[in-house]
């Protein structure tokens, strides 16, 4: 089977158009036509209805579409692994990250591996969907919360770091050695919005104990949260690595806080199919190594 007509069918799973696809593939629609009416034939079965001007996948054009995906993947992975053993460490890694690690964790490491491999090119994308990202293909490896195991990933855990209070160095809270979840039931927080995940895990936690937070503001970014605990708006709970590479500022206190506390548990994540380069195995390596590290800071 050419995978050239693979991919041709693809482009019309995709837009249910033949003109739409026939552009996107830089090729005429009656090119197209006539490539997918040959992959049916081949099938012995359509792979669309037509009806009318719209197009419908088939029971058997759904059913190539799952397998079309590794198919292609596959070729991709055997044209990657004889680039790499032709070119040695190079290749082009795609990773996926929490924006909070991000923004304030995981550069100064990027930095580090750009140096000692210069050759590999690296793309870090921020997201929350970090599992969905790596099954669909649209990043290579990913660093989020620990989710239910999946036989189709490869789920590395990278160990657990428990929420700290992060208050305004003037704050009285900024005296005390540690805090209860409970003391800060009425205390101003500036905090991510409901349904954001670190909002999530601390939300659940005070659930359990009863407790419902104030919240002052909301904002979706972590360094908007830090500008406003640095102005004494309210102070956050926030995992203690967010200023792991910030360590010098003195306008921002952390305190652990005792009894239940929130704890977040994350993983590295990769698909169990796909062909690991030397490229990805180099930067697994240093991402494992940077939170194991990390794990024993904290601990």
């Amino acid at each position: 089977m050419d995978t050239r007509n693979i991919q041709y069918f693809m482009a019309v799973y995709k837009h249910l158009h033949f003109t739409k696809a026939a552009e996107e593939l830089g090729i005429s629609q009656p090119t197209l036509s006539q490539q997918i009416r040959i992959l049916e034939a081949e099938f012995g079965t359509p792979l669309f209805d037509r009806i009318g001007k719209k197009v419908v996948a088939t029971e058997a054009g759904n059913l190539l579409r799952m397998y079309g995906e590794k198919m292609l993947q596959a070729e991709l992975d055997a044209k990657n692994a004889i680039i790499e053993l032709l070119s040695g460490d190079r290749g082009t890694v795609r990773l996926a990250v929490l924006p909070s690690d991000l923004d304030f964790q995981l550069v100064p490491l990027f930095v580090q591996f750009k140096l000692k491999y210069p050759g590999i090119k690296l793309q870090a994308f921020s997201t929350i969907h970090i599992q969905e990202e790596v099954l669909n293909h649209n990043v290579d490896i990913g660093i989020g919360l620990q989710g239910p195991p999946d036989k189709r990933l490869i789920q590395v855990p990278l160990g657990s770091e428990p929420y700290h209070l992060f208050v305004n160095s003037a704050s009285e809270l900024a005296k005390r050695k540690e805090i209860k979840l409970q003391e800060l039931e009425h205390h101003s927080l500036v905090m991510y919005p409901k349904g954001f995940l670190g909002r999530d895990l601390v939300d659940k936690v005070c659930i359990n104990e009863g407790l419902e937070l104030t919240t002052v503001m909301e904002t979706s970014s972590a360094a908007s949260l830090l500008q406003l605990v640095s102005a004494g708006v309210g102070a956050t709970i926030q995992p203690k690595g967010l200023l792991r590479q910030h360590s010098e500022r003195s306008d921002i206190a952390i305190i652990p806080i005792t009894g239940p506390t929130p704890v977040r548990h994350l993983e590295l994540v990769y698909c169990a199919d796909r062909f690991i380069s030397s490229s990805h195995q180099q930067l697994t390596k240093w991402l494992i190594g940077f939170f194991n590290e990390k794990t024993v800071l904290n601990s």
